[in-house]
């Protein structure tokens, strides 16, 4: 079992940077892919970025190439989301999820199997 808090939301104006962290329970940390996902209102979960058990590898959603980092501390037990470069379509609830999946990098939200109860990430024009 995994327990997941995100923290780090808030409101910043538009080309502004924000960075997320998501603290996990538990000891087995660095056993799961992480990964980020958001929703906005009205709107499907969409796939942000993930990052293999590793921290090597790592995937992003196309809309943050080049904008977004994530990154993770096993020794802390917390993934990251670095936000640059923000745009208001970038304004929804952000989710950390674990995924217990040990090759390659999950970006589908059926790939995991624990979620944190969102941050939510305004950006204002």
């Amino acid at each position: 079992q995994v327990q997941l808090v995100e923290s780090g939301g808030g409101l910043v104006q538009a080309g502004g940077s924000l960075r997320l962290s998501c603290a996990a329970s538990g000891r087995t940390f660095s056993s799961y892919a992480m990964g980020w996902f958001r929703q906005a209102p009205g709107k499907e979960r969409e796939f942000v970025a993930a990052i293999d058990w590793s921290g090597i590898s790592t995937y992003y959603g196309d809309s943050v190439k080049g904008r977004f980092t994530i990154s993770r501390d096993n020794a802390k037990n917390t993934v990251y989301l670095q936000m640059n470069s923000l745009k208001p379509e970038d304004t929804a609830v952000y989710y950390c999820a674990a995924s217990i999946v040990r090759l390659g990098v999950p970006f589908v939200t059926d790939e995991y199997d624990y979620w944190g109860q969102g941050t939510q990430v305004t950006v204002s024009s």
